[in-house]
């Protein structure tokens, strides 16, 4: 069913194909929305932990700000990418593009 593992030398490329047949047998075992939940549960507390650290607002308040410290959290990633994508791919200096293939 699974391949033996060769070595410890494989490459990045290699790493990546292994992880996604990985995330593809995951999914099809599990419900990806309850493999998820705790750590989407963490990610969003942190931005009620950010705008009331004390817990001193009402729930409702501590909500909505919570809310668009996500929106603003998100659009500046949104943005970072946009200037990523302006800049264009990275390349050494044979003008080959860098593994990563983005932004340094």
């Amino acid at each position: 069913m699974f391949e033996a593992k060769s070595g410890t030398g494989a490459d990045p490329e290699e790493m990546a194909r292994r992880g996604r047949i990985g995330a593809f047998v995951t999914h099809s075992r599990h419900d990806p929305a309850q493999t998820t939940a705790r750590a989407r549960e963490a990610f969003l507390a942190r931005f009620e932990r950010e705008v009331d650290p004390e817990h001193e607002l009402p729930i409702a308040e501590r909500q909505r700000r919570a809310g668009y410290a996500r929106k603003a959290h998100f659009a500046r990633l949104a943005r970072l990418s946009a200037l990523a994508r302006q800049r264009g791919p990275v390349t050494t200096a044979e003008g080959e593009p860098t593994a990563s293939g983005g932004a340094a």
